[in-house]
């Protein structure tokens, strides 16, 4: 009993906090549910890579509330996230759209990689069909001096 209640203990511990203060969370419980997994997806202005759901920016605050006002009022997941990126651009979604100025990202790595290898098969191919050079015989001259200089 008491190793379930510490290995609980641990668990919880180790679970990722988040920022959501007890006075933003809805009473709603589904619409509580749609909202942190919404704002686990969009991306706080002022942190670097860390969702508005576990950030402690005001900024993140702020939009956590934008999120909520919107569900409560009855807009689809998709309305209010396209109502947050109207206001702050595409670089609030932790996952951005692979079309028009995003597409050159989302094609630059792979497009990097292939050329990569495609530079590095024309290399290897050039010097294995170099092969190694013929070694170099020696002349009649220099073979009697060898001769000479190992006989010494």
């Amino acid at each position: 009993m008491i190793r379930a209640g510490l290995l609980a203990l641990v668990l919880l511990a180790a679970a990722p906090a988040g920022a959501v203060q007890p006075d933003e969370v809805l009473p709603d419980p589904a619409l509580e549910a749609r909202a942190r997994a919404l704002s686990q997806g969009l991306r706080c202005p002022v942190c670097r890579n860390e969702s508005i759901d576990e950030s402690h920016a005001d900024v993140a605050r702020d939009l956590r509330l934008v999120l909520r006002e919107r569900l409560v009022a009855g807009d689809s997941d998709e309305e209010a996230i396209n109502f947050i990126v109207a206001r702050y651009g595409e670089y609030v979604l932790l996952n951005p759209t692979a079309r028009g100025s995003n597409l050159l990202l989302w094609l630059a790595g792979p497009a990097m990689l292939g050329a990569g290898g495609l530079i590095a098969a024309l290399y290897l191919r050039r010097r294995s069909g170099a092969g190694d050079p013929a070694p170099e015989t020696l002349s009649e001259a220099d073979a009697r001096r060898l001769a000479e200089l190992l006989d010494r």
